[in-house]
């Protein structure tokens, strides 16, 4: 199985346009969005989210999302590139970075955060803007954290994450960073010269900036018990010029540590059935763990940013 949300994004055509009546006007939120992340956010102040430990909130408000639809490649858009809001459908990218986004919201807005739509959907798309792209600012396509391993060291940048594998006892990966630029043909922004100089050039800084610190498998089993509730879980790619095959969360179960995640396989969110050590060792293209562990610190300030013209 190769995994890759990369690979998936390549393999992936584009989605359906929306049509007028699914969308509420003048946002890029569809009705049926609301409606999920309104149920959300209640259901998070229900039970308590707010107050939970940040790991143990994170898990019990991304279970919530177990049965989902797995859907491949969810930000490939027709058109410029946009802040694309899908809670009906997520693929392994989408479903952490949508779930640290509501449980930010959550934690830091809280029930009174519903009270103004406007105000609530601007907050909402600060916090999702803030993970998903470099420096929280969209600017084209290439502004996007494309690869996963960037995506970890960009919230470590500012503070939302903690990186873990080194001080486990991980090992130095500097393969090089360079999927999407040779597989151009499987990304239809990239057919424009300056978007594709732009990944480039990215991959390049990527692969100059330093080894990605990884556990490898063989050793995961030695190490799970320091491993959290929580937790993000990004499986280290052998496909070449890949560095991420697929993420997800750390979910303690009947004491064994299992991921939640959404998986190409099962088609829908879910808690793997084997225990995350016993599961990477069935999986040749994977071949260990980066782990980053959320902290307080970096979970607000992002939220009440106006938004930028889309």
């Amino acid at each position: 199985m190769i995994a890759g949300f990369l690979v998936a994004v390549a393999l992936a055509g584009p989605h359906r346009p929306l049509t007028p009546t699914d969308t509420i006007p003048g946002t890029n939120w569809t009705r049926a969005d609301w409606t999920i992340f309104q149920a959300k956010v209640r259901w998070g102040l229900r039970h308590r989210v707010a107050r939970l430990p940040l790991g143990r909130a994170i898990a019990t408000l991304g279970a919530t999302f177990v049965g989902t639809k797995y859907t491949p490649a969810t930000l490939e858009v027709p058109g410029p590139e946009r802040l694309v809001i899908n809670l009906r459908e997520l693929d392994c990218v989408t479903f952490v970075e949508n779930t640290l986004a509501l449980v930010r919201f959550i934690r830091a807005e809280g029930l009174g955060g519903l009270a103004n739509p406007v105000e609530a959907r601007v907050a909402f798309e600060g916090y999702l803007r803030a993970l998903r792209y470099r420096g929280g600012v969209i600017d084209g396509y290439p502004s996007r954290l494309h690869y996963f391993s960037e995506w970890l060291s960009e919230q470590a940048g500012r503070g939302a994450v903690t990186l873990l594998a080194r001080e486990l006892g991980g090992v130095a990966d500097s393969e090089r960073i360079n999927f999407m630029s040779t597989h151009r043909g499987s990304y239809r922004q990239l057919a424009d010269s300056a978007a594709l100089a732009m990944v480039a050039a990215r991959e390049t800084a990527l692969t100059a900036g330093g080894p990605r610190w990884f556990l490898p498998k063989t050793g995961l089993a030695q190490v799970v018990d320091r491993i959290q509730d929580g937790d993000v879980i990004a499986a280290t790619s052998t496909v070449p010029g890949l560095d991420i095959a697929h993420t997800g969360f750390a979910m303690w179960r009947g004491g064994k540590l299992h991921l939640l995640h959404a998986p190409l396989v099962g088609k829908s969110v879910e808690i793997s059935p084997l225990p995350l050590a016993d599961r990477i060792q069935g999986i040749r293209s994977q071949d260990g763990i980066m782990i980053a562990r959320p902290i307080e610190s970096g979970a607000t300030g992002s939220g009440r940013r106006t938004a930028r013209p889309q």
